[in-house]
């Protein structure tokens, strides 16, 4: 029975509850939500944003905060759009690899500023932000890439598993949604597993402690925003591979969705607590509330507002949880 109660008060728990609930009040508003074929289409379309929070959500627990994973994305989105384009009998595997050697290299050098110069994450990241944005404007001149070749053109319309609906048209589980899936079931080993894992929770719990507990702290922060950078370059591969275009300001504003789904998740914003699980769930509340505000046709300024809601309660059940827990220790 304790054990029951243990889980009921859990934050994952509580994101299935509210989950469960959703879907329910929005079925018996609109019947032709709850389908099979809506919910894998709300996973494809929710895949780029929930492999930018699997990666946000490593430099949280780790006690930092990156605000310029849209930038690097797109950065990745732009060199890979060329490298079709230009060259369109390059094999595959260096058109995967290359966006996500960019965000790599982009993300550890986050890192390394924030390291060397002390400065808040915030403020490095957000000049880094900027920086990334303006050159791309200055280089591209706000220009959009697109007639990209058969084989990219065709690859994200594969299904691993399909079936056909009532109309003979053929839907299933997109091998984008695989991806993520993927993505997040590796995050999950390593933040449960490694020691990696072990030590991004010890540095955003204590940095201080951590660092007297013989943690490299300039290591282990290249880590976690490498892994944002990593998982920054691939989002930016999947949705060019939704869009099947490339735009210096398609991203923009996914900075807020991706932290308010990891918050939403039960990640601390002051690091050291959150799980892969309670993240993926808070990218799918979000895209579940945004897919049926949309059926529904409810002006898309009431999005925002209802996310908002919902970010708030849920981060007040995870306050109370901290609360409760604090008392019983």
């Amino acid at each position: 029975m304790e054990r029951i109660k243990h889980s009921l008060s859990t934050s994952s728990a509580f994101l299935v509850y509210l989950l469960i609930i959703m879907i329910a009040v929005f079925t018996a508003i609109n019947p032709n939500f709850f389908s099979a074929e809506n919910f894998l289409t709300i996973l494809r379309s929710s895949s780029y944003s929930g492999i930018f929070a699997i990666g946000f959500l490593f430099v949280l627990l780790s006690g930092g905060l990156d605000v310029s994973f849209a930038s690097i994305a797109t950065i990745g989105q732009y060199v890979t759009g060329t490298i079709l384009i230009q060259i369109p009998g390059m094999p595959w595997p260096i058109v995967v690899i290359v966006p996500l050697i960019v965000g790599v290299l982009l993300g550890s050098f986050n890192a390394f500023m924030i390291h060397k110069l002390n400065a808040p994450p915030l403020i490095i990241t957000i000049a880094v932000q900027n920086i990334l944005f303006g050159v791309l404007q200055f280089i591209t001149k706000g220009h959009w890439l697109y007639n990209f070749p058969k084989w990219f053109n065709q690859f994200p319309l594969t299904l691993v598993v399909s079936t056909t609906n009532a109309n003979g048209v053929k839907y299933g589980l997109s091998v984008l949604t695989v991806i993520w899936f993927a993505v997040a079931l590796i995050a999950a080993f390593i933040l449960n597993r490694t020691i990696y894992g072990r030590r991004l929770y010890a540095m955003g719990g204590n940095v201080e402690a951590a660092r007297r507990a013989g943690i490299n702290i300039l290591k282990y922060r290249i880590f976690a925003y490498g892994f944002l950078g990593f998982c920054s370059g691939l989002a930016g591969l999947v949705h060019t591979m939704v869009t099947q275009t490339v735009a210096p300001n398609t991203l923009v504003g996914n900075e807020f969705y991706t932290i308010a789904a990891v918050v939403l998740g039960g990640a601390s914003i002051f690091g050291g607590s959150g799980s892969v699980f309670g993240t993926v769930l808070g990218v799918i509340i979000m895209a579940v509330l945004t897919n049926a505000l949309t059926i529904m046709r409810v002006p898309a300024y009431w999005h925002q507002a209802f996310l908002g809601a919902i970010l708030i309660g849920s981060m007040a059940v995870t306050a109370a949880n901290s609360r409760r827990a604090m008392k019983k220790g």
